[in-house]
C-alpha cells in the first residue's frame, strides 16, 4: 500500500448548505465525530477536538487549524500535529471536504492526506494510516446520518 491518502465519496440527502454546517460547526461536529469540539470555522481559525471525556487525563485531544472555509463548497483543516506547533504540510494531516450539489442532495468528497509527508517510519505510518481508515469508516456514516436527520421528511 502507498498510504498516501484516504478518499471517500458519500451521498447525502441534504443540501450543501446543511452539510457544510454539519462538517464545520462545533455543535454539529459533536454529534457525529468527537465527544467535544471547539473551533473557529474560518481560514486560519484554530480549535481542538476531544475524543473521550474532556475532564479525563485519558482523553485524546487534537488541535485543528482551518485551511479553507468556502461555504457551501469546501471545508479543509489540518490536524494531528504536536501541541505548540503551527500546522504545516510536513507536520500535520490535511482533511478536505468538497460538497457538490447532486439532485436535491449533496455528493461529499472526503480526502485525508499528508501521511507520507509526516516522515514517520514505515511501521508508524502503516499503523496511523490503518487507524485513520478505521476511524473515518466509522465516523463518516455518522456524518451522513446527522445531515440526513436535519432534513428528515415526514
Amino acid at each position: 500500500m502507498e498510504y498516501g491518502s484516504i478518499e471517500r465519496e458519500l451521498r447525502i440527502d441534504a443540501t450543501p448548505e446543511v452539510v457544510y454546517e454539519v462538517v464545520s460547526s462545533p455543535e454539529h461536529l459533536r454529534e457525529w465525530w468527537p465527544d467535544d469540539a471547539e473551533l473557529d470555522p474560518v481560514p486560519g481559525g484554530t480549535g481542538r477536538i476531544v475524543f473521550g471525556d474532556p475532564a479525563s487525563p485519558d482523553a485524546k485531544v487534537e488541535q485543528l487549524t482551518v485551511v479553507e472555509a468556502d461555504p457551501p463548497r469546501r471545508f479543509a483543516f489540518r490536524w494531528v500535529y504536536d501541541k505548540g506547533e503551527s500546522a504545516a504540510p510536513d507536520n500535520s494531516l490535511l482533511v478536505t471536504i468538497d460538497l457538490v450539489p447532486s439532485g436535491d442532495g449533496t455528493l461529499l468528497r472526503f480526502t485525508e492526506s499528508g501521511f507520507r509527508e509526516r516522515g514517520w517510519e514505515a511501521a508508524v505510518l502503516e499503523k496511523a494510516y490503518a487507524e485513520h481508515v478505521q476511524g473515518w469508516d466509522h465516523f463518516l456514516p455518522r456524518l451522513v446520518a446527522r445531515a440526513n436527520s436535519l432534513v428528515a421528511r415526514p
